[in-house]
């Protein structure tokens, strides 16, 4: 009987060649409705992909002249012995140019783009300052860690790049003001000031982290500090670890070890923290969490002090999607060339060392940076 009936839509079997005997008249509506509805779709899908390619754009490069004008204060050497050294004191603001003068709009590359990140400890020193950049051609990314013990101001008495923030934010001149100086100190490092920002604070930390769920974390030894004065506990074995944010901080802040444990240096800290954001990029990279992107950066747009825009969020975190793994994340850390050892344990820096790493990864022009457009304090 199945050879010769369809079924009706009530389940009766229905003679086979029904269809064939519909009228004409009815043929017609059928394929009118049909019509009908196919270019519904395609218009609400035109509208749609217009809509959503207007709303979420490549973001705009600022030009040279909408960031020329950063106000940053010139500060007078007065050392660090209170929380807030300047808070007294009068500041002329000094405007600057956003990179070496001969640079111009038109030496700015294409779907290029690069961030300052600032993580603050506490809500007041630097302790991760870091520079990345993202081709959106390539769809590469590179990140830089600088050394917070690096010298920033030309005495040396007490400034170094972890105090540029409370510097520059004190005297009531608040977030706007640590962030301003922060850029003017990393320019004189680099060559030039990143095109946006992103201050990140515990708070910040601890939201993003847990609103993807925690990440995943490989431990390269036994990790044991405990400091009541800091209100520490460290203890992590080593082996790959399922880390929630609590648990991520203390992995990045981890450097001394008690007695009869293993410390780390500077830089391996340094290493953990670029470890830390390969994970957050790989956790975001899972397919459930991708569908969850808008919500991420709703988190982060309230979480994080910064000068990229929803809709610029929205774009880069989609971007994610076309990374495959971390391999596209590129870490590098500018290594000093010797230390001045106590009492302020500066770290000094080799200018060819530096161009050499910024030229090939986050310099945002056509044409190289040079060492004379750095002001990289020396011993």
């Amino acid at each position: 009987m199945s050879d010769n009936f369809d079924t009706m839509s009530n389940g009766n079997p229905k003679p086979a060649g029904f269809w064939r005997r519909i009228s004409k008249r009815s043929k017609v509506i059928f394929l009118k409705s049909l019509l009908i509805t196919m270019s519904s779709i395609v218009l609400a899908v035109g509208i749609g992909a217009f809509v959503w390619t207007r709303a979420i754009s490549p973001p705009a490069i600022p030009t040279m002249g909408q960031r020329s004008l950063l106000p940053v204060v010139r500060l007078p050497d007065i050392g660090s012995g209170s929380e807030d050294p300047y808070e007294d004191y009068e500041f002329d603001i000094e405007y600057t140019w956003p990179a070496p003068e001969r640079f111009t709009d038109d030496d700015v590359r294409d779907m290029f783009w690069t961030f300052l990140i600032i993580g603050l400890n506490e809500g007041t020193n630097a302790n991760t300052v870091m520079v990345a950049s993202y081709c959106g051609l390539t769809r590469e990314a590179n990140l830089i860690s600088i050394p917070r013990d690096v010298p920033v101001h030309p005495t040396r008495r007490g400034r170094k790049l972890s105090s540029s923030y409370i510097a520059g934010s004190g005297g009531g001149r608040g977030r706007e003001g640590g962030i301003a100086q922060v850029q003017r100190d990393v320019m004189n490092v680099i060559g030039f000031v990143p095109d946006f920002h992103i201050l990140i604070d515990y708070d910040a930390f601890f939201t993003i982290i847990d609103a993807i769920g925690g990440i995943d974390i490989y431990v390269p030894m036994r990790m044991r500090y405990t400091d009541p004065h800091q209100d520490l506990n460290i203890d992590f074995h080593p082996g790959m670890q399922h880390m929630n944010s609590q648990q991520a901080l203390e992995f990045s802040r981890f450097r001394m070890a008690n007695r009869g444990y293993q410390s780390i240096t500077d830089f391996q800290r340094v290493e953990n923290q670029q470890a830390v954001i390969n994970a957050v990029i790989s956790r975001m990279l899972r397919p459930a969490n991708i569908l969850n992107i808008p919500e991420f950066v709703s988190i982060f747009n309230e979480s994080v002090d910064t000068n990229l825009t929803v809709r610029n969020m929205m774009w880069f975190g989609l971007e994610l999607n076309h990374i495959r793994g971390t391999d596209a994340l590129s870490t590098y850390t500018f290594m000093p060339t010797h230390s001045s050892g106590r009492p302020m344990y500066y770290e000094f820096l080799n200018a060819n060392d530096v161009l050499e790493i910024v030229n090939r990864t986050v310099n945002p022009f056509y044409q190289d940076i040079e060492v004379r457009d750095l002001n990289i304090i020396r011993s």
